[in-house]
């Protein structure tokens, strides 16, 4: 069972590697990088590849661990004895399963997917790392023992918006996944946008890049945006002279699809302003 990539996901070396080696050790995969750089989609193409269903966990601020086992609802079932309800004598009427209840009870290999850990509380790595070490809970209400049939490939994302517990990155592999240089991105836009004129692809390519490079600039664009920014100058029939630009205007064309707030957008209003006072 070896991940090689698939034809709609570029994957590097190191981070084949990377997949490969958290399935041969059985460690959940921690993957962290920017925004955008297909860490989400990295699970759903190992699990392609692979021949696997993915079970899906969005974190969000307001997660709890304790979700993603079981809840219990109690306030059903005191409801329910009031309206006199047959199936109030079993508790596990009144269990709802988690995505790793989910993932433990197949009786098939799956991937499981935590995605962006770091939005939730700090304290929510450390209240898994006994179920995702030794691959079972413990159901107080029903008394049972929930193993996993077959340890699930489990990969974790992170944006890296807070530091995770040592604890919790002992039990994991590694993985940052790098901004992608020009020939990567080039093989990453053959996927989606086979057939673009190289023209076209390198002058978009360069100012990208210098854009990226901007120093100042709050949020960076990412490999989906500029996979968007391609797909808007293709609609609009842009050629490489099209794109090119003055010191008199120095945002891209389109570059709503580049830059998310209006600190970038002023960032460059100022070059282009700075670049017509020195003519």
């Amino acid at each position: 069972m070896k991940f090689q990539g698939t034809r709609e996901y570029v994957a590097t070396d190191d981070l084949t590697i990377a997949v490969n080696a958290a399935v041969t050790l059985e460690r959940p995969l921690l993957v962290k990088g920017e925004p955008g750089t297909g860490k989400t989609e990295l699970a759903r193409q190992v699990a392609q590849a692979l021949g696997l269903k993915m079970i899906e966990w969005n974190i969000k601020s307001t997660t709890r661990a304790q979700q993603g086992l079981y809840e219990y609802d109690a306030v059903s079932r005191l409801r329910d004895s009031q309206l006199g309800e047959g199936k109030v004598h079993d508790v596990a009427n009144y269990i709802k399963k988690g995505k790793l209840w989910q993932a433990f009870e197949t009786d098939e290999k799956v991937v499981l997917l935590i995605d962006e850990i770091d939005k939730a509380d700090i304290e929510f790595p450390n209240d898994l790392l006994q179920e995702l070490d030794q691959m079972e809970f413990f159901v107080y209400e029903t008394g049972q023992t929930i193993r996993a049939r077959q340890r699930p490939i489990v990969i974790i994302t992170s944006n890296n918006e807070k530091e995770l517990p040592d604890a919790f990155l002992r039990r994991c592999f590694f993985h940052y996944i790098r901004f992608p240089d020009e020939a990567t991105m080039r093989k990453i836009v053959d996927v989606h946008h086979p057939g673009i004129k190289d023209a076209l692809l390198t002058t978009a390519l360069t100012q990208f890049y210098e854009l990226r490079d901007t120093a100042g600039l709050k949020k960076k664009p990412s490999t989906s945006e500029v996979l968007d920014w391609l797909k808007l100058l293709l609609a609009e029939d842009l050629s490489a002279e099209d794109l090119k630009r003055d010191g008199a205007n120095a945002l891209p064309k389109l570059h709503g699809a580049l830059l998310k707030n209006e600190q970038d957008v002023h960032l460059f209003e100022r070059l282009a302003f700075m670049a017509r006072g020195q003519r």
